[in-house]
């Protein structure tokens, strides 16, 4: 697990040990929405807030994913391999899709983002 996630994830489960932890599961969906919206007002504030409001969400994330009973590093991981395994199939279908600056480049992209997840469904991914 990567340091940072761990280090939240240790951090919580001490803090949960001493009885400092979410009481109910809809505190941690409502308290994550909050953390999302400050983000969201934190841009064009400037990088610092900006940098301080994604790590609360970060380490809200890492708290909602421990009472999920999930290991964050490997649903992160997991997530990184999905996303490379669709922009991959992007890649290999370059040739398809309209020149870099054409109007119709992302949403032909997006079209074949669609067909990768397609095809995972077929194969018994995702």
């Amino acid at each position: 697990m990567s340091e940072p996630l761990a280090e939240a994830l240790r951090i919580q489960h001490a803090a949960a040990e001493l009885g400092f932890d979410w009481r109910e599961s809809g505190e941690l969906w409502d308290k994550l929405a909050e953390e999302i919206a400050e983000l969201k007002q934190a841009v064009g504030e400037g990088p610092e807030r900006i940098r301080d409001e994604l790590g609360d969400l970060l380490f809200m994330v890492v708290n909602l994913a421990r009472h999920l009973r999930i290991d964050p590093a490997q649903a992160l991981l997991e997530a990184n391999n999905k996303f490379n395994s669709r922009f991959n199939y992007i890649t290999k279908n370059i040739d398809r899709l309209p020149e870099i600056g054409h109007a119709q480049r992302l949403e032909a992209m997006e079209q074949l983002w669609q067909d990768a997840k397609r095809l995972e469904r077929m194969q018994g991914g995702e």
